[in-house]
């Protein structure tokens, strides 16, 4: 097993040197994510919500968006008050 574990970081070298430079960013980007928290990779790979969206959901979002639309809702200057901040 070690052999191919050393084999497979000798290829992932090989390739690096092969790369070519406008893809080095994207790469970096991607060995931290492999290398990242697994909870955090988890989360990131988890299945998406499967409860419904209900009409009532629907409904709730529909009145929230044409409230703030309208110009209801909080300020972010205000928040803080609202929780007692």
């Amino acid at each position: 097993m070690a052999g191919n574990f050393d084999h497979g970081k000798q290829e992932l070298h090989q390739l690096i040197d092969q790369l070519p430079a406008d893809q080095v960013a994207a790469a970096v980007r991607y060995m931290h994510y492999l290398c990242a928290d697994p909870v955090l990779l988890s989360l990131l790979n988890a299945p998406p919500d499967d409860e419904p969206y209900t009409q009532e959901q629907r409904d709730r979002d529909a009145q929230a968006e044409a409230s703030i639309a309208s110009g209801g809702g909080i300020s972010h200057d205000e928040l803080p008050h609202e929780f007692g901040l």
